[in-house]
C-alpha cells in the first residue's frame, strides 16, 4: 500500500469510528421489551456503508472499535471487549462479502450474515455475563429490529453514496 493510500485508510478509518460511534450514541432508542434493556441505534448504518465502500479492515476497525467506545462511554462498559469483537466480525463479514461480490444483491446477504453474527454473538455474551442461557432469548428481538431497521436505511441509500465516491474517486481497500 502506497503512503498515500495509508493516509487515506487511516483518515477515512478514524472518521468511520467516529461515525459509527455519532451515530450509536446519538440517533438511538433505548428498548423498554427486554428484561435487561437494549437499545436501538442506527451505528449498524455507518458500520454498513463503511464495510461496503471500504472493505473488511474499514468496516471491522470503525465498527468495532465505534461501537466499543460508545459501550466504554455510555456506563455499558461490561459489554465493551464483546462488542469490539462481534461488531467487528460483522464489519470485516460485510466488507468481505461485499469486496468479492459487489452486486447489489448481494449487500442483503452480508447484511443477513451481519445479523446471524449479531444475535449469536450477542447471545454468547449476554450468557457468560450474566450466567444464563434462557434470558438472552429476550434479546434477539431487539437484534433483529435494529438490523432490519439498518438493512432499510442502507438499501435506499447505498446506491446513491457508492455514485457520489465513484465520482470524487473513493476506493476500497483490501
Amino acid at each position: 500500500m502506497e503512503k498515500k493510500d495509508r493516509i487515506q485508510f487511516l483518515t477515512i478509518t478514524a472518521m468511520g469510528i467516529a461515525l459509527t460511534y455519532v451515530f450509536t450514541a446519538f440517533v438511538n432508542v433505548r428498548l423498554p421489551i427486554a428484561a435487561n434493556g437494549g437499545l436501538i441505534h442506527l451505528g449498524n448504518v455507518a458500520l454498513f456503508i463503511l464495510a461496503m465502500l471500504f472493505g473488511k479492515k474499514t468496516g471491522m476497525i470503525a465498527g468495532g472499535i465505534g461501537m466499543g467506545l460508545f459501550d466504554l462511554l455510555s456506563g455499558w462498559t461490561l459489554w465493551a471487549p464483546f462488542t469490539l469483537i462481534i461488531v467487528g466480525i460483522m464489519g470485516y463479514a460485510v466488507g468481505a462479502i461485499c469486496e468479492k461480490h459487489p452486486q447489489y444483491q448481494w449487500k442483503f446477504v452480508a447484511m443477513a450474515v451481519a445479523c446471524v453474527i449479531k444475535i449469536v454473538g450477542y447471545y454468547i455474551a449476554e450468557g457468560i455475563i450474566y450466567g444464563n442461557w434462557v434470558a438472552p432469548v429476550a434479546s434477539i428481538p431487539g437484534n433483529l429490529v435494529q438490523i432490519g431497521v439498518a438493512a432499510v436505511v442502507v438499501a435506499v441509500v447505498i446506491r446513491p453514496i457508492e455514485l457520489a465516491a465513484s465520482k470524487i474517486g473513493v476506493h476500497q481497500f483490501a
